[in-house]
């Protein structure tokens, strides 16, 4: 297989015609109690407990806790979510209420973050603000409405200044939000992909300052926290594959040889009609919904290396630092076995409702934001004197950056300045993807995570339709969220 460029990938994949992953080496540590062993590979793939809404609601507890969880065929000492990594799949429909009560039991404030779905940021909603100290329990109350997108979204803390460290610990989970009709498929799988490094002890390695200078990629890279496992299918059959990047900072270049892929959506967006595709990219953040149609033989889901850029570029009196993730090789992240009797034949797959295209509707305001990360006078949580910013700006929750009026559409451009890329998350509400990389783009693309390539722009538009409130907007490279590249919007 040729090779694309790092530029060429990201553009294909902010169009939804191509896609990405990138992976790690396997490790080999010593567990708790004291015995050394492998990280295990080849095990069938397993998938997440799943939590289903029954009669329009779903009530259930998250533990956020410490302990000696199964991680990559052994134990290791990480953060889980009711002890698993990733934590159970929670399965929602259009207009459900959830209710979570959150049991703080680490050793450090945390919250909760429904990434993705549009629910309201106010009181005990998907609020960014809210602390939950050790030991403290809080109820969670989300209400979706009743033409809420259907697709595959995620959960994850979000107290600012830690978020990196508890994602990248073990604490996240998927979510799902049915279609209203059915899709036909032979079955349903959730992959999370994630990465940690953990020490010789078997526990989480600190992030080093350069590390979070360039947003951290560890060096076991998990699918549902296994390590290598292996997908058994037989020929002939559509699988739906929900695909969850929840790796810190690692951006995802997945490639699947040998199998015909259809790409359903990206995030929140969903297309018309599915598209074929060779790869997907995935910032960190992104999911992807995709069908897989299996012919017999053996394949590996791969992925592949991207250069996300380097820093010190540019910005006196820093010194360069290598290029994150340039020189990596491709990872093998599972197996796939297709064998067997084929199975009947699939009904095919249903058009899709025609998204919004809110390149039709009159905008009420333009804003631009822009990204940036150079040498100042703040430190801002030990960066070595790295500044993280929006606006020039670093994260202040009690100041609010942007305001908008509910019920009207905005356009937003989007600029990196730095020599790295970035990516923007905006909480509660999608955007659609106009401009990218000095292209137009011509279909509708509906992510809640943007990519900016280094020194680009990107130009969007995001309906504020309901829901008002305080919430935030930030990089999606976390280590970069935490260092104070966030902002505050109010509705």
């Amino acid at each position: 297989m040729e090779p694309i460029s790092r530029r060429r990938a990201l553009q294909l994949g902010g169009l939804g015609l191509a896609g990405v992953l990138a992976g790690g080496l396997g490790l080999v540590w010593k567990g708790s109690r004291g015995t050394r062993f492998d990280a295990a590979a080849g095990a069938e793939l397993s998938e997440p407990s799943v939590l289903s809404s029954t009669g329009g609601e779903l009530a259930i507890e998250l533990e956020a806790a410490e302990g000696n969880l199964p991680v990559a065929g052994g134990r290791a000492q990480v953060l889980g979510f009711n002890g698993g990594v990733p934590g159970p799949t929670l399965r929602i429909r259009p207009g459900d209420r959830l209710r979570v009560r959150l049991r703080n039991r680490l050793t450090e404030p945390t919250n909760l973050h429904l990434h993705g779905l549009h629910v309201s940021p106010a009181g005990n909603g998907d609020n960014p603000f809210l602390r939950i100290e050790p030991g403290q329990d809080f109820d969670y109350e989300y209400q979706l409405p009743d033409t809420h997108l259907p697709g595959v979204y995620w959960y994850h803390p979000h107290h600012h200044g830690l978020v990196a460290d508890q994602i990248f610990g073990g604490l996240y989970g998927a979510i799902i939000v049915d279609d209203p009709e059915p899709i036909p498929v032979t079955r349903e799988r959730v992959l999370v992909i994630s990465d940690l490094t953990l020490d010789s002890a078997g526990r989480i390695a600190p992030a080093s300052m350069m590390d979070r200078m360039l947003g951290r990629e560890g060096n076991l890279v998990l699918v549902n926290g296994q390590h290598r496992p292996t997908v058994t299918a037989v020929p002939g059959t559509w699988e739906r594959w929900r695909i969850v990047n929840a790796c810190v900072s690692r951006y995802l270049r997945l490639r699947l040889d040998g199998q015909h892929l259809q790409l359903l959506g990206l995030d929140s967006g969903r297309f018309p009609a599915p598209r074929p595709v060779e790869e997907i990219v995935l910032a960190g953040g992104n999911r992807a919904d995709l069908v897989v149609s299996t012919t017999a033989g053996s394949a590996q889901l791969l992925a592949l290396p991207v250069d996300r850029g380097a820093m010190g570029m540019g910005h006196p009196g820093m010194r360069d630092i290598p290029p994150r993730g340039q020189d990596a090789t491709e990872t093998i992240l599972a197996a796939v076995e297709v064998s067997g009797v084929a199975g009947p034949q699939p009904a095919p797959l249903p058009p899709q409702p025609t998204p919004r295209d809110l390149r039709r509707e009159t905008v009420a305001a333009t804003a631009t934001f822009t990204l940036d990360a150079g040498m100042g006078m703040g430190m801002g949580m030990d960066a070595g004197g790295m500044r993280f910013t929006i606006d020039g700006r670093e994260f202040d929750p009690d100041r609010t950056d942007h305001t908008v009026r509910m019920g009207t559409v905005e356009e937003w451009t989007l600029v990196n300045n730095s020599p790295m890329d970035h990516s923007l998350h905006l909480h509660v509400w999608p955007m659609q993807l106009l401009r990218t990389g000095g292209r137009v783009v011509t279909e509708i693309i509906r992510q809640d995570v943007v990519d900016i390539p280094a020194r680009s722009r990107v130009t969007v538009r995001v309906a504020f339709d309901d829901y008002p409130g305080r919430t935030v907007y930030h990089c999606h490279v976390l280590d970069h969220e935490d260092l104070g590249m966030m902002g505050v919007i109010e509705a």
